[in-house]
């Protein structure tokens, strides 16, 4: 795995910078963890101009929903969502500092705008490895929305959460560059 990056959380303005699509990175440090109804709930705060529950500048969401955690275990599994269902509400968080997202399936043009007016990095996580993406999770607290169960906003603490990126701050996009590549073989 040495052909990774590894950078530690929260994402700095320069780390976005540096990453480009395709990038395989470990990301250890805080992130926090939401699904649709937790972002919901943000954006509604944000249009209510009431503070958000977590300072959002340079953090990172990963958009998955965790299954209880096991007898002995930090987490359950914890795979990604299908991002695109957070569309909605990312450019507002992305416009208040929000850095890096995590999912999977291609973000809409709103979102990529966004991610390239304020530099924003949007990773993928590997779909069916939830398992062992649960073991790179060192520590897990609610941190609002405790009504939601499994989609509540957490705050987790990781070491070597493996990624790619999927689109980057400069306009690269995975999705569009793998189907490309694909046509050329």
């Amino acid at each position: 795995m040495s052909d990774r990056k590894k950078i530690q959380l929260p994402l700095t303005p320069e780390d976005v910078k540096d990453l480009k699509a395709g990038d395989r990175v470990l990301l250890s440090g805080p992130l926090y963890v939401g699904r649709d109804q937790a972002h919901q709930r943000l954006v509604d705060l944000l249009e209510a101009g009431k503070p958000l529950p977590i300072a959002i500048e340079g953090e990172t969401i990963y958009f998955a929903g965790p299954s209880p955690a096991k007898p002995g275990q930090v987490i359950g599994s914890c795979g990604p969502t299908t991002s695109y269902r957070m569309d909605p509400y990312s450019p507002a968080l992305i416009a208040l500092g929000l850095r890096g997202m995590i999912g999977k399936g291609a973000r809409g043009e709103a979102v990529v705008e966004a991610m390239l007016e304020h530099g924003a990095v949007y990773f993928t996580a590997v779909g069916g490895a939830a398992a062992l993406i649960a073991r790179s999770v060192t520590s897990m607290e609610v941190v609002a929305y405790e009504d939601l169960g499994p989609e509540a906003l957490r705050r987790l603490v990781v070491e070597d959460f493996p990624v790619i990126v999927a689109q980057d701050s400069h306009g690269g996009n995975q999705y569009e560059d793998g189907i490309k590549e694909y046509a050329r073989m």
